[in-house]
């Protein structure tokens, strides 16, 4: 007999609480590459600063990751993700007041680097204090936020978006504002009691707890291969991922010929979708079928590259393959991601994991952002084709190594050893 799982209220703060990174970090992207457009004629911003400033933000969201999963490891999910909440409210308030570039780099890398170190310390701390078998439900969570931060500040953008200078400000504020509320929040939370127990193991010697945090313990036996094979698998699909978002706008008008209105409420009805597709989630990826959802989100995120590829560069079969791929991305991409490497890697490492896959990904990311507008333009279909051909290695990969995950849960070796400390504790 199946024992159900409850999920309390106080699970639910918790994760929502931690939760937040997501949505600060989609904020935080979508709010920049509105304000900066508003920033331009105020502050003297050409197109290569902006790029240049654009490129940053990516580039300091990666070096927060690579270096905030070994932190959070070392030194623990509360303190790490107290101090980005700080950094993340100085660099948002910095960027709200900026009289000049100089106050934007500055503010951008800030900003950046806490959004980037945060996420695999939260995240983290949400499996780790999850009840068994309830994981995946609250680390998914973290997507739907994600999906709100992007809503919310874009209905920001519409309201503003015509008052220049000032409304840049007001949305940088937003998210000032929010990381300031979400770290008074934060203070109420305890440290993960898996870290603490995996710490006080490793420093008596425990044979359970093999090894410590640290990068280099990441590159051998066991832990390698998933490393690599999420690596490829995160930053593949990641690849048209970005592409699809960050240059969605400009394919419906630069190639297919359309407006930015038209392509604004496709992308606003899109997410709406991606939503609902990860409410759903929310429920699978903790049953026995998680591994076929993945499969059929899979089929969709292929097709989503290969509806344009097939039938040319137009307003429906971009839709058509924007609506797919929010399908596919909700199933099969991040939100697995999460997953795994809370279930692949053990405590003292799994923030570290996940720090170097993302990382990884943001910079590969930024290398293919700086060549897709001059090859979407000049050969739309072999973009595409290229885009098909790394989805559907990257995919194959993701699907590889997931299907393990169940079979090496940390997350349930972490909890068997908390129950067996706090025993000892009440003995």
């Amino acid at each position: 007999m199946t024992i159900p799982v409850v999920v309390t209220a106080r699970d639910w703060r918790r994760s929502a609480v931690a939760g937040m990174a997501s949505y600060l970090d989609a904020a935080a992207i979508v709010t920049t590459g509105t304000a900066l457009v508003l920033f331009q004629d105020a502050l003297g911003l050409d197109a290569a600063q902006i790029g240049v400033l654009s490129s940053l933000l990516t580039l300091s969201i990666a070096a927060g990751a690579l270096t905030g999963g070994r932190l959070g490891d070392r030194f623990g999910r509360r303190r790490v993700f107290t101090v980005t909440m700080l950094l993340l409210a100085a660099g948002t308030g910095l960027l709200a007041a900026a009289a000049g570039p100089a106050m934007l780099y500055v503010g951008i890398v800030l900003t950046g680097y806490a959004a980037g170190a945060d996420l695999p310390v939260s995240l983290a701390l949400i499996a780790e204090e999850a009840p068994p078998g309830a994981a995946g439900k609250l680390v998914g969570l973290s997507q739907v936020l994600w999906f709100a931060g992007i809503i919310t500040t874009q209905l920001l953008a519409v309201i503003v978006g015509g008052l220049g200078t000032t409304g840049g400000r007001v949305l940088y504020l937003h998210v000032a504002v929010v990381a300031v509320v979400v770290l008074l929040a934060r203070l109420s939370l305890p440290e993960s009691s898996r870290w603490i127990a995996s710490r006080d193991a490793l420093a008596t010697g425990d044979a359970a707890v093999p090894s410590g945090p640290g990068l280099r313990r990441l590159l051998v036996r066991p832990h390698v291969t998933p490393l690599i094979g999420l690596i490829v698998f995160y930053s593949l699909v990641n690849v048209a991922a970005n592409t699809t978002g960050q240059f969605g706008t400009f394919l419906f008008v630069n190639v297919a010929g359309s407006t930015v209105q038209v392509a604004a409420a496709i992308s606003a009805g899109v997410i709406g979708v991606g939503i609902l597709v990860a409410l759903v989630f929310m429920r699978v990826v903790d049953g026995t079928n998680r591994m076929r959802w993945y499969l059929a989100g899979a089929l969709c995120f292929v097709l989503s590259v290969a509806v344009p590829l097939t039938f040319g560069i137009t307003v429906v079969t971009l839709t058509v393959g924007t609506l797919l791929g929010a399908i596919g991305g909700s199933l099969a991409f991040e939100g697995m991601l999460k997953i795994w490497t809370q279930e692949l890697f053990p405590t003292l490492l799994r923030a570290t994991a996940q720090g170097t896959i993302v990382g990884v990904a943001r910079v590969v990311a930024a290398m293919a952002a700086a060549l897709t507008p001059t090859l979407m333009t000049t050969s739309p279909q072999l973009a595409y084709a290229v885009l098909t051909g790394i989805v559907v290695v990257g995919l194959i990969a993701g699907y590889l190594v997931g299907r393990t995950a169940r079979r090496h849960n940390h997350l349930l070796e972490d909890a068997d050893r908390t129950a067996r400390d706090d025993a000892e504790v009440a003995g």
